[in-house]
C-alpha cells in the first residue's frame, strides 16, 4: 500500500506534467499581492507609454513561456488581459515585423 509521502510526490509531479501547479503557485502568489496591497494607496493611470511597455514585456514573457510570472504582471499592473494587436504594437511604435525571408 502507498504510503502518503508517496501519494503527495503522485500528485505533485502529476499536477506538474499538467502544468497546474505552476499555474496555481501564480495565483496564489498574485492572491498573494493583491491581499498585501494597501488598497489606501491608489495607482496611477495607465498611461499610454506604461501600457506599451507593459505590452512588450507580457509579450517577452509569454514567448519564453512564463505565462505565471506574466499572469502577475497582468493583476498587478491593471494590463488588459486580452494582448494587444501586435500591429497596433508595431505602428505605435513606428517598428517594422522582420519577416522569416528578411533574417538572412
Amino acid at each position: 500500500m502507498a504510503t502518503v509521502a508517496e501519494l503527495k510526490a503522485v500528485l505533485k509531479d502529476t499536477l506538474e506534467k499538467r502544468g497546474v501547479l505552476g499555474h496555481l503557485k501564480a495565483r496564489i502568489r498574485a492572491e498573494v499581492f493583491n491581499a498585501l496591497d494597501d488598497e489606501s494607496e491608489s495607482r496611477p493611470s495607465l498611461s499610454h507609454e506604461n501600457l506599451l511597455i507593459n505590452e512588450l514585456i507580457r509579450e517577452y514573457l509569454e514567448f519564453n513561456k512564463y505565462k505565471y510570472t506574466a499572469s502577475v504582471l497582468i493583476s498587478e499592473s491593471g494590463q488588459p488581459v486580452v494582448p494587444l494587436d501586435r500591429q497596433f504594437l508595431i505602428r505605435e511604435l513606428n517598428a517594422f515585423e522582420e519577416s522569416k525571408d528578411d533574417t538572412m
